[in-house]
């Protein structure tokens, strides 16, 4: 600020006003200063006025030059202070050069003092009585001009002293006792002007303070109301007592979508319709309408405001105001538009109860739903179905093609099964790809009927960027009140229905039975009693020799899991494969079959693998090759003796942890082995883009090879194909010599089965190795002379 620049310090204010910026004082004195200007003109009349008058009146008298130098000095001086203003008149044009201009008005007043103080010593001597009465009244007059100088501190000092000390003076030097009398009383009226002026120059000096702290307290308000108004999303709003508005910012007319001077002086209810006279009221207006009416303090009040674009909501809080005789003069309050933040709410509320990809109800809305259902289903005993869906092949499709096509298909099967369903009718999607269709009043024929029918829809074809995808879907159904009363007991039911339709072959519709969930509690101790199996050591491993075609020895043993116990006996491994599969124990099994039998085998002859299977959902496990690794580390066991078992279903479910498997695995040096082949769905592309070492033709080809001729032509085209491929080839499940003879006709490399050997312990296994080569050449004698030769030529062959 030029404060800290002023040439003379600035007044001191007040006590009260001590503690005051700065700023506050520098605008003080500008504000005397501007009071002072203001009277300038007035004061330089009346002082010109009264100096042409002491002329006249003494022109008779005294010397002609000193009247015309007064006059003259007089009318400088005082012509002067006017001129200092006509620079700006705004009290902030007063800042710049404050104290110089300051001080210049002291220079003039002081000048005008002593010009004035000459007077009563030129004129009081010479003149008579009458004059000299004259002198004094003037005198007495313009010490009465102190009061026009208050607005500045000390400027009616400047002024006064110097013409009463002249007068005194004057008075004294006479001699005569009246003169001095008169001069006391001079003196004693001067003083109490002077103190009448400091009084009010205090007063002037707290008024103009107080003037420049409303000032700056308004402008500050103001400021931080435009503020509020322009960074935020609220604004101010006003109203009279007739409910006009008073009071419109930009901010108001920008949310309101009507003009400024639209709005002005317009009733309050205008811009609850969106300026349309005739437009209804959205909800909570006439309510606001009334309280604004009846001066009752809101606030939050939440009022919907219909809009071209569709309704807006705003939040509005008011308090009435009243002048100081407690009238009621009208309504001010803040608004702020919350239609985002309302739609946002209402978008978290969608996504509570509605999936967000299918659109279809969520999990969260199913259950309400189900549980009302469940409620008044049991209340008037009508039947209501639940139906529960999960899709086949799903989840091949989405690692196959990725999640943007599954996602997409997932898009499309909701859109199917909406528009499959009768309106009214409630369907879900309970995460994954699993649905969920609650129907009211349907019987068991008309539920079972339902299900085929989206069971078919759902398996027809989609294309999806141009690609033909292809699933299925299974379905459970479970019917309250006769299954279940409550939701989540019912959709138990119906998920246990689920698993059996999905268990009996996929594609299928399966009713909720009690014998179904007896099966399950079945399951469950099943699944219990595993893992007390795994951690008491109770599971064991057997192994199936297979023998060679064309030499009779034993090339490998298969290690096959099994399971005794004191309470169930001898468990297959169909029945608790499949639970160790579910429950997430096959990998640990997996784990433990690779470290038994590596280390079983590595007491066996060097040239006799071991094959292990290898459970699908293990093999695609990140884990798979490490397992391996650290069972051939812990056995020693060389890693081209040993073979791993996989199923067809790995190269449909095909995704990178798999393929990864494949490769390191064959690296190396492990032998990779097709079991069950021809019975899944995968592409003969799957043997060259991932070639495997072995191909076991499934026991179901070999059992009817001989009666039936499309079974024995399969496997032909088997073991041509692995020819082609240079891929071995194994028949299981080989029980009759009939069966091997036409088997080792067409060339098949190995066969595996009850003919030569079922599974056997681990302490068998080298009386298998002396024993199955005696019984092979015991069935085919003729196929060992010939064997015998061959190897005899070769010898001879080598030895020259």
């Amino acid at each position: 600020m030029t404060g800290t620049l002023l040439p003379i310090p600035l007044p001191r204010l007040p006590d009260a006003a001590e503690a005051v910026p700065a700023r506050y004082r520098e605008e003080t004195m500008a504000g005397q200063l501007a009071e002072t200007i203001d009277l300038a003109s007035h004061l330089a009349i009346t002082h010109v006025v009264v100096a042409v008058a002491v002329m006249t009146f003494f022109w008779d008298v005294a010397s002609h030059r000193y009247l015309v130098s007064l006059v003259a000095a007089v009318t400088i001086f005082s012509g002067l202070l006017p001129a200092i203003g006509w620079v700006g008149r705004h009290r902030q044009a007063w800042l710049p050069g404050l104290g110089v201009r300051t001080k210049a008005v002291r220079i003039l007043i002081l000048g005008l003092g002593l010009a004035w103080s000459t007077m009563p010593f030129v004129l009081f001597g010479p003149s008579g009585v009458d004059h000299r009465m004259l002198v004094v009244a003037i005198t007495a007059g313009l010490i009465a001009t102190a009061f026009v100088l208050n607005g500045i501190p000390h400027l009616a000092i400047c002024f006064c002293v110097p013409l009463v000390v002249g007068s005194f003076l004057a008075l004294v030097l006479t001699g005569e006792q009246a003169s001095f009398l008169l001069a006391v009383l001079l003196a004693i009226y001067a003083a109490f002007v002077l103190a009448s002026v400091r009084r009010m120059t205090r007063l002037s000096t707290e008024r103009i303070l107080d003037r420049v702290r409303v000032f700056h307290q308004n402008e500050t308000i103001g400021l931080l109301l435009h503020e509020f108004e322009a960074n935020t999303s609220d604004w101010l709003w006003e109203t009279d007592a007739a409910g006009t508005l008073q009071h419109v910012s930009e901010r108001m007319a920008e949310v309101s979508g009507i003009a400024m001077a639209d709005l002005l002086h317009a009733p309050f209810d205008r811009l609850l319709r969106s300026g349309r006279p005739d437009a209804p009221l959205g909800d909570g207006g006439r309510e606001l309408i009334a309280l604004t009416r009846s001066a009752t303090a809101f606030r939050d009040h939440v009022v919907e405001i219909p809009g071209p674009d569709g309704p807006r909501w705003w939040r509005l809080s008011g308090k009435p105001t009243y002048d100081r005789d407690g009238s009621f003069v009208g309504v001010r309050g803040v608004g702020s538009d919350i239609t985002a933040t309302r739609r946002s709410e209402d978008r978290i509320a969608y996504l509570a109860s509605y999936d967000s990809l299918t659109c279809l109800a969520n999990r969260a809305l199913f259950g309400l739903q189900a549980g009302a259902e469940c409620e008044r289903a049991g209340r008037v005993n009508e039947p209501c179905a639940l139906l529960y869906m999960d899709l086949d092949g799903f989840k091949i499709v989405n690692d196959t093609f990725g999640h943007n096509i599954g996602d997409r298909l997932l898009q499309q099967v909701a859109r199917r099964l909406r528009t499959a369903v009768d309106t009214g009718e409630l369907v879900a999607r309970l995460g994954g790809d699993e649905f969920a269709i609650l129907h009211r009043r349907i019987t068991d024929d008309a539920a079972v009927g339902l299900a085929e029918r989206l069971i078919a829809i759902v398996s027809a074809p989609y294309v999806i960027d141009g690609i033909q995808v292809e699933i299925g879907a299974s379905v459970g159904i479970g019917m309250t009140p006769r299954d279940a009363v409550e939701p989540e007991s019912l959709m138990g039911k119906a998920d246990l229905a689920l698993y059996h339709a999905k268990s009996s072959g996929k594609g299928r519709v399966s009713m909720f039975e009690p014998t179904l969930e007896r099966a399950m509690r079945t399951r469950r101790d099943l699944e219990t009693d595993l893992k007390a199996a795994i951690a008491q050591g109770e599971l064991d491993l057997h192994y199936q020799p297979l023998v060679n075609l064309r030499t009779g020895r034993v090339d490998s043993f298969e290690a096959l899991l099994r399971w005794s116990t004191p309470a169930r006996g001898v468990i297959s491994p169909a029945d608790f494969v499949p639970v160790a599969e579910a429950c997430g124990l096959i990998s640990a099994i997996g784990r433990w079959v690779l470290g038994r039998a590596c280390a079983e085998a590595v007491r066996w002859p060097a040239a006799t693998r071991i094959a292990v299977n290898i459970s699908p959902s293990h093999f695609r496990h990140s884990d798979l090759l490490q397992d391996v690794v650290d069972a051939l580390s812990a056995s020693g066991l060389d890693p081209r003796r040993l073979e791993l078992e996989i199923t067809e279903s790995i190269f449909f479910e095909m995704n990178a942890a798999i393929a990864s498997n494949l490769r390191e695995l064959r690296a190396l040096g492990v032998r990779i082995a097709l079991d069950d082949f021809g019975t899944g769905y995968s592409s003969l592309s799957y043997l060259i883009r991932f070639p495997v070492d072995k191909i076991k033709i499934d026991r179901s080809f070999i059992k009817d090879m001989n009666t039936r001729h499309e079974c024995l032509a399969i496997i032909e085209a088997i073991l041509t194909l692995a020819r082609k491929l240079s891929i071995r080839v194994t028949a299981e499940g080989v029980e009759s010599v009939e069966q091997a003879i036409m088997l080792q006709a067409r060339r098949c490399d190995d066969i595996q089965g009850f003919l030569f050997s079922p599974a056997r312990p681990a302490g068998e296994v080298p009386l298998l190795l002396e024993m199955l080569p005696m019984r092979f050449h015991a069935i085919f004698p003729v196929q060992a002379r010939e064997i015998g030769r061959e190897i005899e030529d070769a010898h001879a062959r080598l030895s020259a």
